[in-house]
């Protein structure tokens, strides 16, 4: 038995030296690990300004042999509240994954919006699909007069002031698009004034 034990802790000392080798193959990964974990924080600082908005989650079930099978889709809004604004949608089996994706979809679609006194230079239609929106400038004071969708879009992209209307369909999806599709064909009054060659108070009052 003796003879037993210590061919085993012989044994157990090849494993001990193959376990060496494996922890250095776990530091190795662990630089790899820690590589990319740099990567991410310096991506993030880039993106430090970005602040996040869930606009919807939608949870679906797939029927299979076994059961139902659960996974989440998730809406989320981006922006710095400086007219950078973007969306993305993610999906996954976990709802915090479904979010971390949409995040990143969402960051790497921003487009710019042109603003005009923490509000939208003019009014302007949007449409997505069976989505139908209305956005139109408001007096300082009046706040963010809109639904869900719209408001997390208009909050992130540092609208204040603004009056919009939902006209069609309430599909956070398309409502969401049909926004973007608004704000991306706004013009910058000031280009514009440039443009012309007249004065910005001329844009506005012709």
């Amino acid at each position: 038995m003796a003879e037993y034990n210590n061919n085993n802790r012989g044994g157990g000392a090849g494993g001990n030296d193959r376990g060496g080798n494996n922890r250095g193959g776990n530091d190795r990964r662990g630089n790899d690990r820690g590589g990319r974990g740099n990567n991410n924080d310096s991506a993030v600082q880039g993106d430090s300004d970005f602040k996040e908005k869930v606009v919807a989650i939608n949870r679906v079930a797939k029927v299979v042999k076994g059961g139902r099978r659960f996974s989440f889709s998730a809406i989320v809004v981006v922006g710095d509240g400086k007219g950078n604004v973007g969306y993305g949608l993610g999906k996954a089996n976990e709802v915090t994954d479904a979010i971390a994706k949409g995040i990143d979809d969402a960051r790497k679609n921003v487009v710019k919006v042109p603003l005009y006194k923490h509000t939208v230079p003019h009014v302007m239609e949007g449409r997505y699909g069976g989505g139908f929106v209305l956005v139109q400038p408001a007096a300082a004071g009046t706040g963010v007069i809109a639904g869900g969708a719209m408001r997390a879009v208009f909050e992130s992209a540092g609208i204040k002031d603004v009056l919009a209307k939902s006209k069609g369909s309430s599909n956070p999806h398309n409502v969401v698009k049909a926004t973007f599709a608004a704000l991306a064909k706004m013009r910058d009054p000031m280009q514009i004034a440039q443009a012309r060659g007249i004065s910005l108070a001329r844009v506005f009052n012709g």
